[in-house]
């Protein structure tokens, strides 16, 4: 039950991976469709874990917004990822974390990879064309469709 609203917004995280990918953008209609599903799940969930989700969320939107400021991360990835520590169980940031790194790797190993592919730079896609800047939403919509797979295939 406490995967259910990660599960619940996998539709969404497909969508943030490809409007990051797409126009370089993570809609704050996106991210209030992750909040919501949080607070439709919050009466699914143990009290303490929706407060330990908020806890984590206000963490993470702290520190992002920090990296923000200095040019490290873009405004929609810090709500965005705020947003998706809501729908992370507690008992898994930590393995969230490692999903997170692995996700970053691939995700700039993928946009160098389509970067560097013939035609990219007259592509309509804003990622392939943008300097100096990488789509994170990718690798944080990755992410969290992974973590569900991951905290299972450790379960056992």
């Amino acid at each position: 039950m406490e995967l259910l609203p990660l599960l619940l917004a996998a539709p969404l995280m497909l969508w943030m991976a490809y409007g990051d990918l797409r126009y370089m953008r993570i809609p704050n209609r996106l991210v209030g469709a992750l909040v919501l599903i949080f607070v439709l799940s919050v009466p699914f969930l143990p009290v303490e874990s929706s407060m330990e989700r908020l806890v984590a969320a206000l963490f993470v939107l702290a520190v992002c917004f920090a990296a923000f400021a200095v040019g490290f991360f873009g405004g929609g990835d810090a709500k965005a990822l705020a947003a998706m520590m809501l729908l992370i169980p507690p008992g898994t940031l930590n393995l969230f974390g490692l999903v997170l790194s692995v996700s970053i790797v691939l995700g700039l190993g993928l946009v160098l990879t389509l970067r560097a592919a013939p035609g990219a730079q007259q592509a309509r896609w804003v990622a392939l064309r943008a300097r100096g800047m990488f789509p994170m939403g990718v690798s944080i919509a990755m992410a969290g469709l992974i973590h569900p797979f991951a905290v299972t295939a450790l379960a056992f």
